[in-house]
């Protein structure tokens, strides 16, 4: 079946909600609900495309569209790609000319049904924050991550990583129970680095598989959150095939804890990406400014250590 490419726009306000369309009634699916957008022309990129369907459809000129991801999907009548684009800036009313309703719904809540089925996997994307820390209790000491830990929870952190592969064994499990009980109190979610027993354990709400894990992987393992590190594009399609929640992708930029390392940099960053179907962090050297950059190559937001306990 020939594969029918179509740009779609997550279009965000500065609150967090987002915009969807329901079918018109002389439409495939009729009734459901979808990110506004449409086919690409001949000679036109995905770029191109929204810019033109979000100006017929709605009336609105984009002033700044980012990559995000692209996602295939089977459909009785046709085979999609689906290329999709965040929308945070654009100029005019918005007036709808296409579909039988609009409405703004919240990442996490949506409230309205029945969302066309290529959806789903990008209404729980769209959940996920743009800002992922990683622990280092191993180097800092585990009272230090704690104290930073509950700073940061306390100032809007709500994904974490719990990586100590320099934590004595028998101090992990502790650590781990007393971060996801604070992150608990806080609405964050926690997965464990490499360890599912471990998750189990303490009540992670997920694990985060290494490279080689993920190279060996059979099956999903059976978490709400399963993100796994990648560093090329054979390590994207696995985790694709696993039906992964996310990835982090790097080094993006050199490290302290890895001289010398190769390091993809924004342009290898941006081509890695360029079909990627999950979301992505970007990893290595970042902090919280260089999320704009980031978003710009493609990805979802930054991963980082220790830019994300400051002093």
């Amino acid at each position: 079946m020939k594969i029918t490419d179509v740009a779609a726009a997550v279009i965000e306000r500065p609150d967090g909600s987002f915009l969807l369309g329901q079918r018109a009634a002389d439409t495939f699916y009729p009734g459901y609900w979808e990110f506004p957008g449409g086919k690409l022309e001949a000679g036109e990129t995905p770029h191109d495309a929204l810019l033109r369907e979000l100006d017929e459809e709605l009336e609105i000129e984009v002033l700044s569209a980012t990559p995000w991801i692209v996602r295939e999907h089977v459909y009785e009548h046709a085979h999609v790609r689906l290329h999709f684009f965040r929308v945070r800036e654009w100029r005019g009313e918005i007036k709808d000319h296409v579909h039988a309703a609009l409405e703004w719904q919240r990442p996490g809540a949506t409230t309205v049904a029945p969302m066309l089925p290529a959806n789903a996997p990008v209404l729980a994307a769209l959940a996920l924050p743009d800002f992922y820390g990683i622990t280092h209790a191993g180097e800092i000491g585990i009272d230090v991550q704690l104290t930073r830990l509950e700073r940061a929870l306390k100032a809007g952190l709500r994904l974490l990583q719990l990586r100590e592969p320099a934590l004595a064994a028998d101090r992990r499990e502790p650590f781990a129970a007393a971060a996801v009980a604070m992150c608990r109190a806080h609405g964050a979610r926690v997965l464990v680095n490499g360890d599912s027993q471990l998750a189990w354990a303490v009540g992670a709400d997920g694990v985060h598989l290494s490279g080689d894990q993920l190279a060996s992987l059979r099956a999903r393992p059976g978490f709400p959150l399963v993100a796994a590190s990648c560093h090329d594009e054979r390590d994207l399609a696995r985790a694709a095939d696993a039906g992964l929640d996310f990835v982090v992708v790097g080094t993006v930029m050199p490290t302290p804890s890895h001289p010398g390392q190769a390091t993809l940099g924004w342009a290898g960053l941006t081509k890695l990406l360029a079909t990627c179907p999950l979301p992505a962090y970007a990893v290595g050297g970042l902090s919280r400014p260089d999320i704009a950059s980031a978003r710009l190559a493609g990805a979802h937001g930054i991963a980082a250590i220790r830019a994300a306990w400051p002093p």
